[in-house]
């Protein structure tokens, strides 16, 4: 295994690292103290600089304008622009629309692609994934309520989701619905594209996260399906695999996600030390970084960032090398590591902030309130881990410790 970084993707992280720390980070305050919408216009004009600078939608193919970066080489970058929660939309390669713009890549029809995949890899429109349900577990995406009832050439969807991430705003969700009820398990939903100004369609509201409702790319909806009625051709791929092609979009999705929450724990570290350094405690000008404590947290901190990384860099590794299958130990480890690492590094750089950590003067309240969903979202903790250890088990019945731990 060989994790050097090649001379291109040096020159590409610097020129991103830069971008973030003088053009991005300089307009958190207004996106904290702003609706989405107001400081619209200069994301745009962020996002044009990106354009020229030949940085646009880093992990989408060549040919549908992105720059076409492997699993590895986009989680580097994925940790870059982690460190700004507008950094992934400025580089258009933010959460839902990711995840949709590779499954719309790999099985849309070629008028699905033109429609809904062009525009949304060229920024022109946003899309959302609607797949929780509110009285079906999250963790177990077959288990679904909402059902597309076949009706000549259409589907009519009926149902209720919630946490569909940045259904307002949004052209097009794409609909997890069950569609063969008398199907095995495994075969039972289907993936449907709905336009949002389709009757029946609601957005019902914004849920409120940790007293915050979001708006546009940043807000969860709570979305009625009643008799909503949309074509047959509307079918991304083929009937009844739905979670087959979910469970492709959540592989590579949670590279994605643990680089993104490993920019945030750098980002916490580097306000953390700042903090530290900079913050007297004593009439001598002694600061918290002479106290004990806070050296631990410094020390145990960067120990963990590290393991974290390395895992998860490791992970993408063996996707690209061996495929998901080959690691679905290591993404289910990296799931529940790499959530918990961020919550205690967001944590310990909060509590050197003492008050002001607690404000929205600086970003950590941000990522407190709405990272502490990374070990619920995409399959919950306890889910991971007794799945993976059941597997392990398992396997050393069958082989030993070579096996448990799938070397």
């Amino acid at each position: 295994m060989d994790f050097a970084i090649s001379e291109r993707m040096n020159i590409i992280l610097d020129m991103i690292n830069e971008f973030v720390d003088k053009e991005l980070i300089p307009l958190e305050v207004e996106y904290l103290n702003h609706e989405f919408v107001e400081l619209l216009p200069v994301l745009e004009e962020k996002r044009s600089m990106v354009k020229k600078m030949e940085l646009w939608a880093p992990n989408h193919p060549k040919e549908l304008g992105g720059m076409g970066l492997d699993l590895v080489e986009h989680a580097l970058v994925s940790e870059a622009l982690g460190r700004t929660p507008i950094g992934h939309y400025v580089f258009n390669c933010q959460a839902p629309d990711a995840g949709n713009i590779e499954i719309l890549h790999k099985y849309g029809t070629d008028e699905q692609k033109e429609i809904y995949l062009k525009p949304l890899v060229e920024g022109k429109i946003r899309s959302c994934f609607s797949m929780t349900e509110v009285n079906m577990p999250g963790s177990n995406p077959l288990m679904l309520e909402t059902t597309a009832v076949k009706d000549g050439d259409d589907y009519i969807i009926n149902g209720q989701k919630w946490y569909t991430t940045s259904a307002e705003g949004s052209k097009f969700a794409i609909v997890m619905a069950v569609t063969n009820p008398e199907a095995p398990a495994y075969l039972r939903a289907s993936m449907i594209i709905v336009p949002t100004d389709t009757p029946g369609f609601n957005l019902v509201r914004n849920i409120p996260v940790m007293g915050h409702k979001g708006t546009d790319y940043a807000s969860h909806g709570e979305i009625l399906y009643s008799n909503c009625r949309v074509p047959k051709k509307n079918l991304l791929g083929p009937e009844g695999h739905g979670f087959v092609i979910a469970q492709e979009r959540l592989g590579p999705g949670r590279i994605h996600h643990c680089m993104r929450w490993l920019g945030i724990c750098n980002r916490s570290f580097d306000l953390m030390c700042s903090r530290a350094n900079a913050r007297k405690i004593l009439p001598d000008g002694k600061t918290l970084s002479t106290r004990q404590i806070i050296q631990t947290w410094v020390a145990e901190s960067a120990s963990e960032i590290q393991a974290a990384r390395l895992m998860t860099l490791h992970a993408a590794w063996k996707i690209e090398k061996e495929g998901a299958k080959a690691a679905r130990y290591d993404i289910s480890f990296i799931k529940f590591v790499v959530a918990n690492t961020m919550q205690k590094v967001i944590d310990r750089a909060l509590q050197v902030h003492g008050g002001m950590g607690m404000t929205d003067d600086t970003i950590i309240a941000y990522f407190y309130r709405h990272e502490r969903a990374a070990r619920i979202y995409d399959g919950a903790d306890e889910v991971h881990k007794v799945s993976v250890a059941k597997k392990i088990l398992e396997a050393h019945r069958q082989g030993g410790y070579r096996s448990a731990l799938n070397i």
